[in-house]
């Protein structure tokens, strides 16, 4: 057996690797003395993507405060019989131990569900994963103060900030065989010291600072919203284990399609003298000698020229629509559009192609517990942040077969109903009970029953603005209107709105003079940073919203629908079904996710039945 010795917080530590089949006796030995402690487990893979035909898991790895277990499962860089002896004894302590802690669990379960085959399901109920308890003590990121959910940075707060971490020199090691931080993972030596100490090393910090984190959770009245984040996460873990199935052969047209795209946008940007749309100082320079004025700076001093500065430049809304509010700048457009084309076509459409299964299913990864608010996000590709309009990228998404079709439920102004119960606003609950479209009737009540379009879109702008923090200058550049008339709306809003003026000011106030923080109806604890106090009702309101949709996900998984369900994104949930079931299917989850009265205020939901692509419920003809 190879032995490799470590401190940690003072303590020698001890990475036991099992080379031959006396030691897999004595990793055996040390399961069945665990009892009932909790033992902390991780893997080492070849990559991210687990559904790919080539990833190979490569260790698995056991261990307590002061012991970890490698065993090496890979059956390239072993004798073949040996790999599965092991395996056998891996996915054996993984139905035997009574409970385990694992630092992001829905990865490390996968992996130990398609590829040792534990039961999910199983494996599930008797794991914390530390990754949802770190989140719930402190949800903010590395950019804000906080620790993020990363293992390594959370040990260094809670375990020990001088911990042994190889992991700089083993990209060195990766470098000298020829590969990057991101690919020596597959062809490292499975038996490189440094490799196997790195291994080692997760477990037993991640074991450590399970008992400090699970003390604190505890401490702190978490123990009800962790087990409801691991019964969430669970839900997300099975829709991104079932995936979707993509259009191959779109994809691929898609992506020649955007890169002429982006080929000729750059060109229209070349005609002003940008010969790299992706350069900001050529683009500032070229809209100043067009006569454009440019006012905000980045930290080292050049003008910004982002998509928030050249939209409005552009007259184009964050839909991609026009505003009408004055001439587009063709520089601007030809900039915003040639980077979307380039973005879609790597992020989106290579990404699906190069990532799908051997079924032509893509699996995205769906984090559940994101973001200081707990809002999900999607990655792999990130599907969130697809425009809501565009249809393009969503066609190349299909129903799970010719027979089946797509459909979607959507809460209804979610947010805007969430404000209105969490503010006890009368006007705005009447409203909604009313069924009136909110932002035209918040037109109606400030411009009088024959206000514009323009007007309505503005009004909609202050609404959100309000939820997410907007002020009158970002307000004018996002719908086009003039400062002075969105001072205006704004504070004709609040006349109108007297109690969700008086909630914001009082979430405001408490922080103020309190702790800077506000707590959600879950009991959700989220910090506030002093210069933005002003963010508090767009936590509270964001974070409810986002409850209300999990809540959801696990009524629909009781009831079992799951089969059904392919993705949450923001407010809507993604489903697929055979033509003759999808709309009983549909109206269940209908059913299921609206909620009779939240505070008073019904939640309701949209169904929508599109045909065999999700963009068909976006515009387009499949």
């Amino acid at each position: 057996m190879l032995s490799l010795p470590a401190l940690v917080a003072g303590d020698v530590v001890t990475v036991n690797v099992v080379q031959d089949t006396d030691d897999l006796v004595s990793f055996r030995s040390w399961v069945e003395a665990v009892g009932g402690q909790v033992v902390a487990f991780d893997t080492e893979t070849t990559g991210l993507n687990l559904w790919r035909s080539d990833f190979r898991v490569r260790l698995v790895q056991f261990g307590d405060r002061h012991t970890a277990w490698v065993l090496p499962v890979d059956r390239q860089g072993q004798d073949a019989r040996q790999a599965e002896r092991v395996r056998a004894e891996c996915a054996r302590a993984l139905r035997r131990v009574p409970g385990f802690t694992v630092h992001n669990v829905t990865f490390d379960a996968l992996v130990v569900n398609r590829h040792l085959e534990v039961d999910l399901d199983d494996l599930w109920q008797r794991v914390t994963d530390t990754a949802i308890l770190a989140h719930l003590c402190d949800p903010r990121g590395p950019e804000d103060g906080g620790s993020g959910q990363g293992l390594k940075a959370n040990a260094a707060r809670y375990v020990d900030p001088a911990a042994p971490d190889p992991a700089a020199e083993l990209y060195g090691e990766f470098h000298a065989i020829g590969h990057t931080k991101e690919t020596g993972w597959a062809y490292i030596d499975l038996w490189n010291p440094l490799y196997l100490l790195y291994a080692g090393l997760d477990v037993i910090l991640g074991r450590r600072l399970y008992d400090v984190l699970s003390a604190e959770a505890s401490n702190r009245g978490f123990d009800g919203l962790a087990r409801f984040e691991r019964e969430v996460a669970l839900v997300c873990a099975k829709m991104a284990r079932t995936g979707m199935r993509v259009d191959p052969a779109y994809l691929t047209g898609l992506s020649d399609s955007l890169k002429t795209e982006a080929a000729e946008w750059s060109g229209v940007a070349a005609m002003f003298g940008v010969t790299s749309v992706n350069a900001p100082n050529q683009v500032s320079a070229a809209l100043l000698g067009m006569g454009e004025v440019l006012t905000e700076t980045t930290d080292a001093g050049s003008f910004k020229v982002d998509k928030e500065v050249l939209a409005p430049l552009a007259d184009l809304n964050r839909d991609w629509e026009r505003v009408g509010a004055r001439d587009p700048n063709p520089l601007a457009e030809a900039v915003l559009r040639a980077k979307r084309a380039s973005k879609w076509k790597k992020s989106y459409v290579d990404s699906m192609l190069e990532g799908r299964d051997a079924n032509d299913r893509i699996h995205p990864s769906i984090a559940s517990l994101k973001a200081r608010t707990a809002r999900m996000s999607i990655s792999g590709p990130p599907l969130q942040q697809l425009p809501s309009r565009e249809w393009r990228i969503r066609r190349a998404i299909l129903a799970d077969s010719d027979t089946w079709v797509i459909g979607s439920v959507d809460y209804q102004a979610v947010e805007m109903r969430v404000i209105a119960a969490l503010s006890n606003d009368p006007v705005m609950i009447q409203a909604i009970l009313d069924g009136k479209d909110l932002h035209g009737y918040t037109a109606e009540l400030v411009y009088g029953k024959d206000y514009s379009k323009r007007q309505r879109d503005l009004m909609k702008g202050v609404g959100f603005g309000k939820l997410y923090g907007g002020g009158a200058s970002t307000l004018a550049r996002q719908t086009g209107a003039p400062v002075d008339q969105v001072k205006h709306a704004i504070r004709q809003y609040d006349r109108v709105y007297r109690g969700i003026v008086r909630y914001s000011r009082r979430l405001e106030n408490r922080a103020k003079y309190g702790r800077k923080e506000v707590v959600t109806p879950s009991g959700r604890v989220i910090p506030l940073d002093r210069r933005r106090l002003y963010a508090a009702t767009n936590y509270v309101v964001q974070s409810t919203a986002r409850d209300v949709l999990a809540e959801a996900l696990l009524r629909l998984d009781e009831a079992g629908l799951t089969e059904f369900l392919r993705l949450p994104v923001h407010d809507e949930v993604l489903f697929t079904a055979s033509k003759t079931d999808a709309e009983e299917v549909g109206r269940e989850v209908s059913r299921l996710m609206a909620v009779d009265s939240f505070y008073g205020v019904p939640l309701a939901t949209d169904l929508e039945i599109g045909g065999r692509s999700w963009g068909s419920l976006y515009g387009a003809a499949a």
